[in-house]
């Protein structure tokens, strides 16, 4: 139900699981409420909104974003949405989430988008949280430009989410590198130029063979490798310590 005026209540039509998702399973995430449904990406009906909510409307198809965001707070302004005063990652954490029937969507104004008509469900909810983390923390933190050779460690869903967000700013060279053959056939699928299993060849030597000894100009790391920690990271050549590739 609606609690406060900014508020929409959402059918939830179509949802997914994230490995943030898992970990809150697993205990590492310990200030989650015993009970808690947990879920923050999704695709819905709007049922009933708050009477402040002025972009959405009963019977509009929305994405829910897996980030709160009110617009007014200074995280908001300056654009660091995830910092917002009372919101941020909160659907599935602090207050019951997505998977489920319904959920209540705070701030639904700056919190939800209307679907254009024709997309289905499966096609827009990679945009609540998946597209955005390998898009956003690798691509654009790695600053990936025209003629690069792009190194993505990791091709699962937020690896091949990084690689068709870098093959958006024409590099030279997208390289994917992972210890499964099926992932690495679809990396080729989203655009990955070179894969490279590493537990039978040597990804370090290929990327410098293939940079005349230079290394990639950017790295993603795609692999959670350790609980709680963020499921991207991006290393760009001058702006941070290198990796080894």
């Amino acid at each position: 139900m609606v609690r406060d005026d900014t508020d929409a209540v959402v059918r939830v039509d179509t949802t997914t699981i994230c490995g943030t998702d898992v970990h809150i399973l697993k205990g590492d995430t310990p200030e989650v409420a015993t009970g808690r449904i947990l879920g923050h990406e999704a695709v819905g009906t709007v049922e009933q909104v708050g009477s402040g909510v002025k972009t959405v409307a009963p019977g509009d198809r929305v994405l829910v974003l897996c980030i709160s965001a009110c617009g007014r707070c200074r995280s908001c302004r300056e654009g660091r949405f995830g910092q917002c005063i009372g919101g941020g990652w909160i659907l599935g954490y602090m207050i019951d989430g997505t998977q489920a029937e319904r959920v209540r969507v705070p701030f639904a104004d700056t919190s939800t988008y209307r679907i254009p008509e024709g997309v289905s469900d499966e096609e827009i909810l990679m945009l609540a949280d998946i597209l955005p983390t390998g898009y956003d923390v690798g691509v654009l933190n790695g600053k990936v430009g025209t003629g690069d050779t792009v190194v993505v460690v990791g091709t699962g869903p937020v690896g091949l989410s990084a690689i068709t967000g870098a093959r958006m700013c024409s590099p030279a060279h997208v390289v994917a590198v992972d210890l499964a053959g099926a992932r690495l056939e679809a990396a080729k699928g989203f655009g990955a130029d070179l894969t490279v299993n590493n537990g039978r060849e040597d990804a370090v030597a290929l990327v410098k063979g293939l940079t005349d000894g230079l290394g990639a100009d950017v790295a993603i790391e795609a692999v959670d490798r350790n609980p709680g920690s963020g499921r991207a990271a991006a290393y760009h050549r001058g702006a941070v310590e290198f990796s080894d590739y």
